[in-house]
């Protein structure tokens, strides 16, 4: 018992743990209500939407083969962000997203346009307080959120609140740009890219940033003993 408690008090790892499973798991929450709001996805959602729409494979696999790529960016630059939530999200958020959604469309068949507003807002407040937990719980991040943490903390090019909003907008113009290299209709476009889109690109990077130092820090440190 003592042992086990040394453990926890060290590296809190049991909160860590719960906080990296919390957090990835409600980020594919996050991305359904995305989804069922139609107003446009996430911004790495939009570079997979323009990836999908030009090349001939199922998206699933896609997904990971993109993620395995950005996987090896990390693991030859700083493997310190691979971990436990690396694998779930690589291997679990797409099924939980398509979950959320489906669920979202059976109880909610029909929304207009100040339903399907809510659940954006729904939408970016879960996804931003989610990646702050498993960020901050530092037991591995997705591949994703891992370059632009690489590029902050690692190389020290700018805070990563400014350079996720870089990576971010990177990811939206690529996205439609392979969208319109695609030859897919104009009338598509919300598939990829909408007002949903363009506020978690410059704003939940500062937001990630802002709950990490509200919520997920004191939780896992306690209130006043945020760590450095």
């Amino acid at each position: 018992m003592e042992k086990l408690k040394s453990f926890f008090n060290k590296d809190h790892m049991v909160k860590r743990i719960l906080m990296s499973i919390f957090g990835v798991l409600i980020c594919g929450v996050a991305v359904g209500f995305f989804k069922r709001a139609m107003f446009g996805v996430d911004p790495f959602q939009s570079l997979m939407s323009g990836l999908d729409s030009i090349i001939p494979i199922d998206f699933g696999t896609l997904y990971v083969i993109v993620n395995v790529v950005m996987l090896l960016f990390s693991l030859i630059f700083d493997r310190h962000y691979i971990g436990l939530a690396t694998f779930i999200n690589l291997f679990l958020i797409g099924y939980i997203a398509e979950f959320s959604l489906n669920t979202l469309e059976k109880f909610f068949p029909a929304l207009g346009i100040p339903g399907r507003s809510v659940c954006l807002i729904i939408g970016i407040l879960i996804i931003c307080v989610a990646s702050s937990f498993y960020m901050t719980a530092d037991i591995g991040v997705s591949t994703y959120d891992a370059v632009a943490l690489i590029i902050s903390n690692t190389w020290h090019i700018g805070k990563f609140k400014y350079v996720r909003i870089v990576t971010d907008v990177i990811c939206v113009i690529l996205g439609v740009m392979l969208y319109f290299l695609s030859g897919a209709p104009v009338s598509g476009i919300g598939a990829v890219v909408g007002a949903g889109t363009i506020i978690t690109a410059f704003f939940m990077g500062p937001l990630v940033d802002f709950f990490a130092r509200k919520l997920a820090k004191p939780f896992l440190y306690g209130k006043g003993q945020e760590g450095t």
